[in-house]
Protein backbone atom coordinates (compact mmCIF):
# COMPACT_ATOMS: atom_id res chain seq x y z
CA UNK A 1 0.00 0.00 0.00
CA UNK A 2 1.40 3.54 -0.75
CA UNK A 3 1.71 5.43 2.19
CA UNK A 4 0.34 9.41 2.23
CA UNK A 5 2.23 11.73 0.60
CA UNK A 6 3.62 9.32 -2.02
CA UNK A 7 2.56 10.94 -5.43
CA UNK A 8 4.45 14.01 -3.72
CA UNK A 9 7.51 12.18 -2.95
CA UNK A 10 7.43 10.79 -6.68
CA UNK A 11 7.57 14.64 -7.58
CA UNK A 12 9.71 16.06 -5.90
CA UNK A 13 12.23 13.24 -6.85
CA UNK A 14 11.59 13.46 -9.93
CA UNK A 15 11.82 17.03 -10.14
CA UNK A 16 14.85 16.78 -8.17
CA UNK A 17 16.34 14.29 -10.87
CA UNK A 18 15.61 16.55 -13.69
CA UNK A 19 16.82 19.67 -11.96
CA UNK A 20 20.51 17.88 -11.46
CA UNK A 21 20.60 16.31 -15.38
CA UNK A 22 19.79 20.26 -16.32
CA UNK A 23 23.51 21.07 -14.19
CA UNK A 24 24.99 19.41 -16.61
CA UNK A 25 24.40 21.44 -19.28
CA UNK A 26 26.51 24.29 -18.27
CA UNK A 27 28.73 22.24 -16.64
CA UNK A 28 29.89 20.56 -19.43
CA UNK A 29 29.95 23.60 -21.55
CA UNK A 30 31.95 25.28 -19.23
CA UNK A 31 34.69 22.37 -18.72
CA UNK A 32 34.74 22.48 -23.01
CA UNK A 33 35.17 26.29 -22.76
CA UNK A 34 38.72 25.68 -20.32
CA UNK A 35 40.31 23.04 -21.84
CA UNK A 36 39.72 24.56 -25.31
CA UNK A 37 41.14 27.92 -24.04
CA UNK A 38 43.98 25.98 -22.08
CA UNK A 39 45.32 24.12 -25.08
CA UNK A 40 45.81 27.04 -26.89
CA UNK A 41 47.09 29.38 -24.61
CA UNK A 42 50.17 26.55 -24.34
CA UNK A 43 52.98 27.63 -26.53
CA UNK A 44 53.55 25.22 -29.67
CA UNK A 45 52.16 24.25 -33.30
CA UNK A 46 50.68 20.76 -33.49
CA UNK A 47 50.90 21.37 -37.20
CA UNK A 48 54.46 21.98 -36.91
CA UNK A 49 54.83 19.27 -34.47
CA UNK A 50 53.32 16.52 -36.76
CA UNK A 51 55.40 16.97 -39.97
CA UNK A 52 58.46 18.40 -38.17
CA UNK A 53 60.63 21.50 -37.88
CA UNK A 54 61.76 20.93 -42.00
CA UNK A 55 58.23 20.58 -43.40
CA UNK A 56 57.30 23.76 -46.14
CA UNK A 57 55.16 26.80 -45.33
CA UNK A 58 52.60 25.15 -47.84
CA UNK A 59 52.30 21.87 -46.24
CA UNK A 60 52.02 23.48 -42.42
CA UNK A 61 49.25 26.07 -43.77
CA UNK A 62 47.01 22.51 -45.77
CA UNK A 63 47.20 20.66 -42.37
CA UNK A 64 46.05 23.70 -40.61
CA UNK A 65 43.54 24.18 -43.21
CA UNK A 66 42.40 20.25 -42.87
CA UNK A 67 41.64 20.77 -39.20
CA UNK A 68 40.84 24.54 -38.83
CA UNK A 69 43.64 25.68 -36.92
CA UNK A 70 44.33 28.90 -38.96
CA UNK A 71 40.94 30.35 -37.89
CA UNK A 72 39.71 32.38 -35.20
CA UNK A 73 39.34 30.87 -31.72
CA UNK A 74 35.88 31.55 -31.70
CA UNK A 75 35.35 30.08 -34.98
CA UNK A 76 37.71 26.70 -33.70
CA UNK A 77 35.40 26.50 -30.52
CA UNK A 78 32.27 26.92 -32.53
CA UNK A 79 33.60 23.80 -35.05
CA UNK A 80 34.42 22.36 -31.71
CA UNK A 81 30.87 22.25 -30.46
CA UNK A 82 29.28 21.37 -33.89
CA UNK A 83 30.77 18.33 -33.74
CA UNK A 84 30.26 17.43 -30.47
CA UNK A 85 26.27 17.93 -31.16
CA UNK A 86 26.72 15.49 -33.68
CA UNK A 87 28.69 12.78 -31.20
CA UNK A 88 32.06 13.38 -32.99
CA UNK A 89 34.76 13.99 -30.72
CA UNK A 90 36.83 15.08 -33.53
CA UNK A 91 40.04 13.15 -35.27
CA UNK A 92 43.47 12.45 -34.07
CA UNK A 93 46.52 14.24 -35.09
CA UNK A 94 48.80 11.38 -35.74
CA UNK A 95 47.00 8.54 -36.38
CA UNK A 96 44.02 10.29 -38.74
CA UNK A 97 41.52 7.86 -36.06
CA UNK A 98 38.12 9.19 -35.03
CA UNK A 99 38.57 10.37 -31.05
CA UNK A 100 35.65 8.21 -30.37
CA UNK A 101 36.43 5.00 -31.87
CA UNK A 102 40.14 5.12 -29.69
CA UNK A 103 38.19 6.24 -26.31
CA UNK A 104 36.63 2.89 -27.01
CA UNK A 105 39.58 1.11 -27.48
CA UNK A 106 41.63 2.32 -24.19
CA UNK A 107 38.74 3.52 -22.22
CA UNK A 108 37.54 -0.48 -20.80
CA UNK A 109 41.28 -0.56 -19.21
CA UNK A 110 40.89 2.67 -17.89
CA UNK A 111 37.33 1.58 -16.09
CA UNK A 112 38.93 -2.18 -15.07
CA UNK A 113 41.82 -0.24 -13.41
CA UNK A 114 39.02 1.84 -11.71
CA UNK A 115 37.11 -0.73 -10.58
CA UNK A 116 39.93 -3.24 -9.39
CA UNK A 117 41.46 -0.12 -7.23
CA UNK A 118 37.91 1.13 -5.83
CA UNK A 119 37.30 -2.73 -4.71
CA UNK A 120 40.56 -2.70 -3.07
CA UNK A 121 39.97 0.71 -1.41
CA UNK A 122 36.16 -0.03 -0.53
CA UNK A 123 37.24 -3.19 0.83
CA UNK A 124 40.02 -2.41 3.18
CA UNK A 125 39.10 1.28 3.90
CA UNK A 126 35.92 0.35 5.83
CA UNK A 127 37.54 -2.63 7.66
CA UNK A 128 39.88 -0.20 8.96
CA UNK A 129 37.62 2.50 9.55
CA UNK A 130 34.98 -0.25 11.35
CA UNK A 131 38.37 -1.16 13.69
CA UNK A 132 39.63 1.86 14.07
CA UNK A 133 36.17 3.08 15.34
CA UNK A 134 35.53 -0.27 17.62
CA UNK A 135 39.17 0.44 19.39
CA UNK A 136 39.35 3.90 19.75
CA UNK A 137 42.25 5.35 20.99
CA UNK A 138 44.25 2.24 20.85
CA UNK A 139 47.56 1.35 18.84
CA UNK A 140 45.40 0.07 16.05
CA UNK A 141 43.42 3.12 15.68
CA UNK A 142 46.76 5.67 15.73
CA UNK A 143 48.37 3.72 13.61
CA UNK A 144 45.62 3.02 11.06
CA UNK A 145 44.33 6.95 10.89
CA UNK A 146 48.52 7.81 10.73
CA UNK A 147 48.57 5.62 7.63
CA UNK A 148 45.18 7.17 5.89
CA UNK A 149 47.06 10.33 6.48
CA UNK A 150 49.98 8.93 4.77
CA UNK A 151 48.34 7.53 1.93
CA UNK A 152 46.17 10.52 1.30
CA UNK A 153 49.61 13.12 1.33
CA UNK A 154 51.54 10.36 -0.90
CA UNK A 155 51.97 11.17 -4.26
CA UNK A 156 50.68 8.68 -6.77
CA UNK A 157 53.52 8.72 -8.75
CA UNK A 158 55.99 8.33 -6.33
CA UNK A 159 54.06 5.51 -4.74
CA UNK A 160 53.92 3.54 -7.78
CA UNK A 161 57.73 3.72 -8.06
CA UNK A 162 58.35 2.30 -5.31
CA UNK A 163 55.98 -0.32 -5.22
CA UNK A 164 57.57 -0.78 -9.24
CA UNK A 165 61.07 -1.36 -7.61
CA UNK A 166 60.27 -3.22 -4.60
CA UNK A 167 57.73 -6.02 -5.75
CA UNK A 168 58.48 -6.06 -9.55
CA UNK A 169 62.92 -5.41 -10.25
CA UNK A 170 63.91 -6.70 -6.47
CA UNK A 171 61.23 -9.23 -5.55
CA UNK A 172 59.55 -9.90 -9.06
CA UNK A 173 55.92 -10.81 -7.31
CA UNK A 174 54.36 -8.90 -10.14
CA UNK A 175 55.00 -7.18 -13.95
CA UNK A 176 56.13 -3.64 -14.02
CA UNK A 177 53.51 -2.46 -17.10
CA UNK A 178 50.86 -3.86 -19.54
CA UNK A 179 47.70 -5.93 -18.93
CA UNK A 180 48.47 -9.39 -20.09
CA UNK A 181 52.41 -10.99 -20.79
CA UNK A 182 53.09 -11.91 -24.24
CA UNK A 183 52.37 -15.15 -25.60
CA UNK A 184 48.66 -15.42 -23.05
CA UNK A 185 46.35 -15.38 -25.96
CA UNK A 186 42.69 -14.33 -25.19
CA UNK A 187 40.10 -13.55 -27.85
CA UNK A 188 38.22 -10.17 -26.41
CA UNK A 189 34.40 -9.42 -26.47
CA UNK A 190 33.95 -6.63 -23.70
CA UNK A 191 38.16 -5.81 -23.71
CA UNK A 192 37.35 -6.05 -20.02
CA UNK A 193 40.20 -8.72 -19.84
CA UNK A 194 39.52 -9.90 -16.70
CA UNK A 195 35.46 -10.47 -17.48
CA UNK A 196 36.63 -11.73 -21.18
CA UNK A 197 38.66 -14.47 -19.75
CA UNK A 198 35.87 -15.29 -17.63
CA UNK A 199 33.25 -15.77 -20.35
CA UNK A 200 35.82 -17.44 -22.33
CA UNK A 201 37.01 -19.57 -19.29
CA UNK A 202 40.63 -18.90 -20.06
CA UNK A 203 41.93 -19.33 -16.59
CA UNK A 204 45.51 -18.84 -17.93
CA UNK A 205 44.62 -15.45 -18.88
CA UNK A 206 42.29 -14.58 -16.26
CA UNK A 207 45.57 -15.21 -13.66
CA UNK A 208 47.85 -13.19 -15.88
CA UNK A 209 45.29 -10.47 -16.02
CA UNK A 210 44.78 -10.49 -12.19
CA UNK A 211 48.70 -10.74 -11.95
CA UNK A 212 49.43 -7.24 -13.96
CA UNK A 213 46.27 -5.47 -12.71
CA UNK A 214 47.36 -5.94 -8.73
CA UNK A 215 50.23 -3.58 -8.37
CA UNK A 216 48.91 -0.65 -10.67
CA UNK A 217 45.42 -1.26 -8.80
CA UNK A 218 47.10 -0.87 -5.19
CA UNK A 219 48.87 1.85 -5.87
CA UNK A 220 45.76 3.87 -7.51
CA UNK A 221 43.70 3.03 -4.22
CA UNK A 222 46.05 4.38 -1.52
CA UNK A 223 44.19 7.79 -1.96
CA UNK A 224 40.24 6.73 -1.84
CA UNK A 225 41.50 3.86 0.77
CA UNK A 226 42.70 6.51 3.46
CA UNK A 227 39.48 8.93 2.84
CA UNK A 228 37.10 5.78 3.08
CA UNK A 229 38.99 4.70 6.17
CA UNK A 230 38.48 8.03 7.77
CA UNK A 231 34.92 8.38 7.20
CA UNK A 232 34.01 5.41 7.98
CA UNK A 233 35.59 5.80 10.88
CA UNK A 234 34.30 9.10 12.02
CA UNK A 235 30.57 7.96 11.27
CA UNK A 236 31.22 4.63 13.18
CA UNK A 237 31.70 6.90 16.28
CA UNK A 238 29.02 9.19 15.37
CA UNK A 239 26.34 6.19 15.16
CA UNK A 240 27.86 4.01 17.91
CA UNK A 241 26.97 7.00 20.62
CA UNK A 242 23.46 7.05 19.66
CA UNK A 243 20.68 5.70 22.18
CA UNK A 244 19.57 2.48 20.09
CA UNK A 245 22.85 1.53 19.60
CA UNK A 246 23.22 1.39 23.92
CA UNK A 247 19.80 -0.30 23.92
CA UNK A 248 20.97 -2.72 21.74
CA UNK A 249 24.13 -3.39 24.23
CA UNK A 250 21.62 -3.43 27.04
CA UNK A 251 19.74 -6.19 25.52
CA UNK A 252 22.79 -8.29 25.53
CA UNK A 253 23.30 -8.72 21.86
CA UNK A 254 27.01 -9.20 20.91
CA UNK A 255 29.15 -6.57 19.49
CA UNK A 256 29.84 -7.89 16.61
CA UNK A 257 25.94 -8.07 16.03
CA UNK A 258 25.67 -4.78 17.42
CA UNK A 259 28.69 -2.70 15.38
CA UNK A 260 27.84 -5.14 12.02
CA UNK A 261 23.97 -5.09 12.02
CA UNK A 262 22.70 -2.09 13.86
CA UNK A 263 25.55 0.83 13.80
CA UNK A 264 27.03 -0.11 10.51
CA UNK A 265 24.09 -0.29 8.28
CA UNK A 266 23.31 3.57 9.15
CA UNK A 267 27.10 4.74 9.16
CA UNK A 268 27.46 3.57 5.34
CA UNK A 269 24.84 6.36 4.39
CA UNK A 270 27.74 9.02 4.30
CA UNK A 271 30.43 6.70 3.27
CA UNK A 272 28.45 5.45 -0.01
CA UNK A 273 28.34 8.90 -1.24
CA UNK A 274 32.29 8.99 -0.62
CA UNK A 275 32.57 5.92 -2.89
CA UNK A 276 30.48 7.39 -5.18
CA UNK A 277 32.72 10.37 -5.42
CA UNK A 278 35.99 8.47 -5.28
CA UNK A 279 35.02 6.71 -8.71
CA UNK A 280 35.27 9.71 -10.49
CA UNK A 281 38.62 10.88 -9.17
CA UNK A 282 40.06 7.68 -9.63
CA UNK A 283 39.58 8.01 -13.17
CA UNK A 284 41.29 11.56 -12.78
CA UNK A 285 44.12 9.42 -10.75
CA UNK A 286 44.64 7.19 -13.00
CA UNK A 287 46.29 9.07 -15.45
CA UNK A 288 49.28 8.78 -13.62
CA UNK A 289 49.06 5.52 -12.52
CA UNK A 290 48.49 4.49 -16.11
CA UNK A 291 51.34 6.23 -17.42
CA UNK A 292 53.99 4.57 -15.10
CA UNK A 293 52.66 0.98 -15.50
CA UNK A 294 52.16 1.92 -19.35
CA UNK A 295 48.46 0.62 -18.89
CA UNK A 296 47.33 1.04 -21.92
CA UNK A 297 43.92 3.42 -20.72
CA UNK A 298 42.45 6.50 -21.50
CA UNK A 299 45.09 7.96 -18.93
CA UNK A 300 48.34 7.03 -20.76
CA UNK A 301 46.40 8.16 -24.14
CA UNK A 302 45.96 11.60 -22.90
CA UNK A 303 49.23 11.98 -21.33
CA UNK A 304 50.99 10.56 -25.24
CA UNK A 305 48.91 13.62 -26.34
CA UNK A 306 49.71 16.18 -24.21
CA UNK A 307 53.76 15.23 -24.97
CA UNK A 308 52.24 15.40 -28.97
CA UNK A 309 50.41 18.23 -29.00
CA UNK A 310 47.57 16.03 -30.51
CA UNK A 311 44.49 19.28 -30.03
CA UNK A 312 41.72 16.57 -30.31
CA UNK A 313 42.77 13.93 -28.36
CA UNK A 314 43.35 16.40 -25.36
CA UNK A 315 39.95 18.28 -25.93
CA UNK A 316 37.81 15.10 -26.78
CA UNK A 317 38.82 12.53 -24.14
CA UNK A 318 39.63 15.32 -21.64
CA UNK A 319 35.91 16.17 -22.16
CA UNK A 320 34.98 12.76 -22.31
CA UNK A 321 36.54 11.91 -18.43
CA UNK A 322 34.85 15.06 -17.22
CA UNK A 323 31.74 14.01 -18.72
CA UNK A 324 31.96 10.68 -16.88
CA UNK A 325 32.87 11.91 -13.94
CA UNK A 326 30.25 15.12 -13.76
CA UNK A 327 27.87 12.15 -14.84
CA UNK A 328 29.08 9.93 -11.67
CA UNK A 329 28.79 12.63 -8.89
CA UNK A 330 25.01 13.10 -10.75
CA UNK A 331 24.32 9.30 -9.74
CA UNK A 332 25.51 9.81 -6.25
CA UNK A 333 23.31 12.98 -5.62
CA UNK A 334 20.33 10.88 -6.65
CA UNK A 335 21.20 7.76 -5.41
CA UNK A 336 21.67 10.07 -1.96
CA UNK A 337 18.53 11.46 -2.18
CA UNK A 338 17.04 8.29 -2.47
CA UNK A 339 18.22 7.29 0.43
CA UNK A 340 17.99 10.21 2.34
CA UNK A 341 13.84 11.90 1.11
CA UNK A 342 14.94 14.99 2.74
CA UNK A 343 17.84 15.91 -0.13
CA UNK A 344 15.01 15.81 -2.77
CA UNK A 345 12.53 17.76 -0.91
CA UNK A 346 14.59 20.32 -0.33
Amino acid sequence: MKYPGWHYYTHSMLAYIIRRLFLLIPTLLGISIIIFLMMHITPGDPAELLLGERATEPALEALREHFGLNEPLYVQYGMFLKRLVKGDLGETIWTRQKVWVEVKQRFPATIELSIAAMVISTFLGIILGIISATKQYSVFDYISMLGALVGVSMPIFWLGLILMLIFSLHLGWFPMSGRLSVGIDLHTITNFYILDALLTKNWAAFKDALWHITLPAFTLSTIPMAIVARMTRSSMLEVLRQDYIKTAKAKGLSPRVVVLKHALRNALIPVITVIGLMFGILLAGAILTETIFAWPGVGKWLYDAVLQRDYMVIQGGTLFVAGIFVIINVIVDVLYAVINPKISVQ
